[in-house]
């Protein structure tokens, strides 16, 4: 029996937990705040893609965290220009700010896995080469591990 009502609503909630159990697994034990680290380096990593890549990634993401991806958004011609990882890793922490301290660093690298392991290979292997060298030192070794 469906716990929604709708396959597509428990398909999305099924894959969501699947993607918060992972960092929890690597941050620790509490979902709202693995929540809050999916969206905010999610938006952190949107806004320093094309608009072409942004939107084939939003493609890729289970229903519920593609409302948590597109939150504020505010397409640009032009991505945020972010050549070093510590300002990368400042707009994390801004975003993180309202919950208890996490290394933004270990945010990215979370969530960088988990995206290595759910989004298509070609497309997870477009989204780090877009980056620059500094940040995809953050994304797991082998991109598209399963």
């Amino acid at each position: 029996m469906s716990a929604t009502g709708l396959d597509v609503f428990d398909k999305t909630l099924q894959t969501t937990n699947i993607w918060l159990d992972e960092i929890m697994a690597d941050l620790g034990p509490d979902r709202r705040i693995a929540w809050h680290i999916l969206g905010a380096v999610l938006r952190t990593l949107r806004d320093r893609l094309q608009l072409g890549l942004a939107a084939k990634l939003g493609a890729e993401l289970p229903l519920l965290v593609r409302g948590a991806y597109y939150d504020r958004y505010r397409p640009a011609a032009e991505p945020e220009k972010t050549g070093s990882l510590e300002e990368f890793s400042q707009h994390i922490s801004e975003e993180l700010k309202t919950i208890r301290p996490v290394d933004p660093e270990d945010a990215a690298r979370s969530v960088f896995r988990v995206l290595a392991r759910h989004v298509d290979l070609g497309q997870s292997a477009k989204v780090r080469d877009a980056l620059p060298k500094e940040i995809q030192a953050l994304w797991p070794d082998s991109v598209g591990v399963r």
